[in-house]
């Protein structure tokens, strides 16, 4: 296939992919622990010792942080900048950009979710009585647009550099809207994804005051189940996923390991409640067919939907009928990685469309994890128990967040 989007522009190819994620700090790892189903969720002490109700959540692993950076970088950036330039790094390295490779054509496109707050929150509990004690960097470390930045400085990418905040859908729109600037030739490189690290006190404090997050305390490996029947609440993740993107044909002329493609996308805003979706899915099914319809493909062309999954009633009930109205009743097969990563807020759209290219590449459809039996199954095609093998085809990849933010994504295998 050449390099022209059938809907006009350039096609956009994604040759290198970074994870730090709950469920592993590399692509590989997590799809391994996707397909056993195995849950990243643990009891966390400090939030037992906290008061809060909520006692689980999903952390990275440990990694060796200074491989990546210097001592002195490691005191003065914050853990989602961290983690989002450890990421970011693993990416760029798995691209191999030429060395020619104009750096004002390279753009960073970030989304987060929850940005600089947790920072904010350790200044003002650690210096509410002696203000002018603060560090000299709780600016730079708590601005929502400073860990895109860093990747910026740290390469020397001079194109655009755009942070977007779309509560839980920011990593999908980043993506996005720089598979937009590349096909239409405002870009020729883009590193672009999402990142949060939410586990904070006031974070969890607050969505726990909703009832929003699991209080599954005693049986965390079981606590995120999307679509399941007694779900009770989401589990607050953290990490950082970034996908290097290029012009189909400049990646393909350089020899470069092409690992598909994002072949559309659209984004819609439901306009009814500032933390609840519309129960009907009607806005978001639109985004659906939107998204569907941007990378030139019909509903039938889909291979199978890695859904926005949260594991709360509302949230997965308006996706179930957002699904059976975008493809009129046919449900192709269903998954959500959130049941093993937990929910990684700005970075979950990202993880879980580098997740969708390699399903997509691989034919395999990996189980809902902790998926016993579902309300909404007459509505969709959920996969449980055990992966399932499909041919390899497009997938579609949904994000929805507060405020009603729709983002869907369509991948595709690099047929």
């Amino acid at each position: 296939m050449n390099g022209r989007h059938p809907t006009g522009g350039h096609r956009v190819a994604v040759t290198g992919i970074g994870v730090k994620s709950p469920a592993g700090n590399g692509i590989e790892e997590v799809y391994a622990a996707l397909l056993a189903g195995r849950s990243a969720t643990t009891r966390l002490d400090r939030l037992a010792d906290s008061g809060l109700p909520v006692h689980i959540a999903c952390l990275t692993p440990p990694f060796d942080v200074t491989a990546y950076l210097t001592p002195r970088e490691v005191r003065q950036i914050d853990r989602p900048a961290q983690l989002l330039l450890c990421a970011a790094a693993d990416a760029l390295a798995e691209a191999r950009l030429p060395a020619d490779q104009r750096t004002d054509r390279i753009g960073v496109q970030i989304g987060t979710g929850i940005g600089g707050l947790t920072s904010m929150e350790d200044a003002t509990t650690g210096f509410a009585h002696r203000p002018r004690d603060l560090p000299v960097h709780t600016v730079p470390r708590t601005m929502n647009n400073s860990p895109a930045c860093r990747i910026a400085l740290r390469h020397g990418f001079q194109g655009v550099c755009t942070t977007y905040s779309s509560a839980c859908a920011s990593g999908s729109t980043a993506l996005a809207e720089a598979a937009r600037r590349i096909r239409h030739g405002e870009l020729d490189v883009a590193v672009a994804g999402g990142v949060d690290s939410a586990v904070s006190t006031v974070v969890m404090g607050s969505f726990a005051r909703m009832r929003a997050l699991s209080t599954r305390n005693d049986d965390p490996a079981t606590a995120s189940r999307p679509f399941d029947a007694d779900r009770d609440g989401f589990v607050m993740g953290e990490g950082a996923a970034v996908l290097v993107l290029e012009r189909w044909e400049a990646a393909r002329a350089r020899g470069a390991r092409i690992h598909g493609e994002i072949a559309g996308w659209a984004e819609t805003c439901d306009a009814f409640h500032i933390a609840a979706p519309h129960e009907s899915g009607e806005v978001a099914g639109r985004c659906m067919t939107q998204a569907i319809a941007d990378a030139g493909l019909s509903a039938a062309d889909i291979g199978h939907i890695s859904a926005h999954g949260t594991s709360t009633v509302p949230g997965d009930r308006a996706e179930a009928r957002a699904i059976d109205q975008c493809f009129d009743g046919q449900s192709p097969p269903v998954t959500a990685v959130k049941g093993v990563t937990g929910h990684l807020i700005g970075a979950a759209g990202a993880l879980e469309a580098a997740l969708a290219l390699v399903c997509a590449a691989r034919g395999t459809v990996p189980p809902v994890a902790n998926l016993r039996s579902s309300p909404e199954a007459h509505w969709v095609d959920l996969v449980s128990g055990a992966p399932r093998t499909v041919a390899p085809a497009p997938v579609l990849s949904n994000s929805f967040g507060f405020g009603g933010q729709n983002a869907c994504l369509v991948l595709a295998p690099p047929l």
